[in-house]
């Protein structure tokens, strides 16, 4: 059984997702990033290869341990992608943004796609149906508008967003300063979503909408526009993004991130 182990180090979670035989199996929440948490998961679920996707300032001893465990990925510019990104800058593309990129084009492939990903900062991605990723745009995530309305006014409280009641009982008209928040948000961001997804309608007849994220599930049932929702797709965009930079046909099972 080939087992491939993908990681998103992401500004909020790091996670590490398993899959078997090109099936995604389990995601496991990564609770401190370290060189020994890694070493742990590698020693739970022996890899055949891994692939790591970071937007943040990570030990760069995890890659050597990853890389000395088996053929080893990590996602940049140089990466070989399923797809073209005819942007101004390449390089500027987030590991994240490329990852869910990949899964589209690999999952729908032949359709237009606007994938949303709902993370520290909810991203737009839209990949045509001829496998370019042609952008999108980045606005601020649920937590990021919690912290900001909290650090830039004087008494508005911090809400924590652990242990919240399901995102779809969150009441429209708030009868406190929390609930208020808590519509505030999570209103504001169904309703941008539904907005930004009227305004590709105006320029594309046809067209998936994918959602993404750990919010994905909640956010949908707020949705008017119909979307497919897939919480795991960063993932599974890695994986496929593996099977291109990693495949025998390619690198003959070898570690080199830049070729």
């Amino acid at each position: 059984m080939n087992t491939t182990l993908c990681f998103d180090f992401g500004n909020t979670r790091q996670k590490c997702g398993i899959f078997r035989d090109g099936v995604l199996q389990e995601v496991l929440n990564i609770p401190d990033g370290s060189p020994e948490s890694i070493r742990e998961i590698l020693a739970h679920h022996p890899a055949s290869r891994s692939i790591l996707a970071s937007v943040i300032d990570h030990d760069p001893a995890i890659e050597t341990l990853l890389a000395q465990n088996g053929p080893f990925h990590k996602l940049s510019a140089g990466s070989l992608l399923p797809f073209t990104t005819p942007v101004g800058k390449p390089e500027t593309i987030g590991a994240d943004r490329l990852a869910l990129a990949a899964a589209a084009v690999h999952f729908h492939q032949g359709r237009h796609n606007l994938v949303i990903g709902l993370g520290s900062c909810i991203t737009y991605n839209f990949i045509n149906k001829f496998g370019s990723f042609i952008g999108g745009s980045i606005s601020p995530g649920k937590e990021m508008r919690f912290r900001a309305m909290h650090t830039f006014t004087a008494k508005l409280p911090w809400i924590e967003t652990d242990g919240l009641k399901p995102l779809w009982e969150i009441p429209l008209m708030g009868y406190d300063t929390r609930s208020n928040l808590l519509s505030g948000v999570v209103y504001g961001m169904a309703s941008e979503i539904d907005g930004i997804i009227a305004k590709y309608q105006e320029k594309f007849r046809n067209f998936n909408v994918i959602l993404t994220g750990g919010d994905a599930a909640y956010i949908t049932r707020l949705l008017s526009h119909p979307v497919h929702c897939d919480p795991d797709l960063l993932f599974k965009g890695l994986y496929a993004i593996c099977e291109v930079n990693l495949s025998s046909t390619n690198f003959g099972g070898s570690h080199d991130e830049n070729r």
